[in-house]
């Protein structure tokens, strides 16, 4: 009887921490091989901590070994590994925000990534949205109209991975280059845009008509403001002290944490996923390069290294992929790939050298907005769970996020080899001595 005690603990909290450590140990175990692996394979860690989140799902451990996935991901153990991931991946975009150079901006740098953004998701959003319609008697389920379905396909192929494609600026020391900075602004307008999109279907979907999303997209705007026009001002006491003293205290540790964190509560409230809450926070951190550094200094590491490897395997965890078989859903999912992977990469290339970059460059930036990661994920994930698509759709839009992101790096290094890119960094250091010679 002491041992039965033991195995199952009276209080329900502390059973609860026996089944989310070894979850949490499995996910960092087969995260650090697949990241590992896939750097042996010239791919960035990202994309196999991504796979990894797929494998420890149903199409391959759930698969091989139901009942020990099923032990180790009980029901009650996914809505904590859900907050953690919320959590990591929203103080990563913050991160990200924080991390942007905004001092570097070259002249007219908005505008030129607005100009790319609308060149990665247009073409994207109307090849979906034609493939969509060709494909809707195959794939579409009963209840959703032939424009609900085909807005449906074109948002998704339109979305760029925003996460991972910051990971893989970062691990290359690209984030702060002038094609970095104009990847990165694109992608979370693209994603943005996305975003609303949905809430337009959604709100569709659920009967209220598309006047349904205006106070979403209304609020997101305000709450944009408010964040760079309000929030930032208040916060830039705080930089000139970590710049005086070279280091973040406990009271600003306080704040770095809080601010992210109440901005990504107040955009899932909104109805905009809080990553971008996190982002928008992170940009409205003081712009101090010393704030900078003692920022990831404190937070980067345990960030990247625990929270969102616990995102990838929760998405994982709801990923399918089951529903591709015979010729005609061949077909239909070779289509889908190609809308999505030609609408990305060729708009983004020709809007680039619309803008004088080089050819080189242009097609770099058009194989970077070209993955789509897990953001695709968590978009077709809300469809499916709204019963917006089926599950055959569902897992072809999965194999185009595994396929896009798998491509992106190799796609980029034929366009843009180490020696140019590093040619780029040496650039970019220059700038930076010219404007701060101090």
């Amino acid at each position: 009887m002491t041992v039965l005690a033991h195995v199952t603990p009276p209080d329900p909290n502390l059973a609860l921490i026996l089944k989310v450590l070894p979850a949490l140990v499995v996910i960092l175990i087969v995260a650090a091989i697949c990241g590992r692996l896939a750097q042996m394979v010239m791919q960035p860690r990202v994309l196999g901590e991504m796979v990894a989140g797929v494998l420890l799902g149903p199409t391959f451990f759930g698969w091989l070994f139901p009942d020990a996935q099923a032990a180790l991901f009980p029901k009650d153990v996914r809505p904590v590994l859900y907050v953690l991931s919320t959590i990591g991946l929203t103080l990563y975009m913050f991160l990200v925000g924080a991390g942007l150079d905004h001092n570097g901006r070259t002249p007219g740098e908005v505008r030129k990534a607005s100009a790319l953004a609308v060149s990665g998701i247009v073409p994207s959003l109307l090849l979906g949205f034609g493939a969509g319609l060709l494909l809707y008697d195959l794939l579409s389920v009963p209840d959703v109209s032939p424009f609900q379905f085909a807005l449906f396909v074109g948002g998704a192929l339109s979305l760029t991975a925003f996460p991972m494609l910051a990971r893989i600026l970062y691990e290359r020391g690209l984030e702060n280059t002038p094609v970095g900075r104009l990847t990165l602004i694109a992608a979370s307008i693209d994603d943005a845009l996305a975003w609303c999109i949905l809430a337009v279907l959604s709100a569709m979907h659920l009967g209220t008509g598309p006047a349904g999303a205006l106070p979403t997209i209304g609020l997101t705007a305000v709450f944009a403001v408010v964040m760079l026009k309000v929030v930032a001002p208040l916060l830039r006491p705080m930089g000139a002290n970590v710049a005086r003293t070279g280091r973040l205290g406990a009271t600003g540790m306080y704040v770095v944490v809080l601010v992210p964190l109440t901005a990504g509560w107040l955009t899932d409230w909104i109805g905009v996923y809080s990553v971008f809450g996190g982002f928008l926070a992170g940009l409205a951190m003081p712009r101090d390069p010393k704030f900078r550094e003692a920022l990831h200094g404190r937070m980067m590491e345990i960030v990247s290294t625990l929270l969102l490897p616990t995102f990838f395997t929760f998405s994982g965890l709801n990923t399918h992929l089951g529903g591709i078989a015979g010729g005609a859903m061949l077909l239909a999912f070779g289509l889908i790939l190609l809308a999505g992977f030609a609408g990305k990469y060729f708009g983004c290339a020709l809007a680039m050298r619309g803008m004088g970059f080089g050819l080189r460059e242009s097609y770099a930036v058009g194989a970077l907005m070209n993955a789509r990661g897990l953001m695709i994920l968590i978009f077709i994930n809300i469809g499916l769970a709204q019963g917006m698509i089926n599950q055959e759709l569902f897992a072809m839009l999965v194999l185009v996020a595994i396929l896009t992101t798998a491509g992106a790096l190799p796609l980029y290094k034929l366009a843009l080899p180490e020696r140019l890119e590093t040619r780029a960094k040496v650039a970019e250091v220059s700038e930076l001595v010219r404007s701060n010679p101090s």
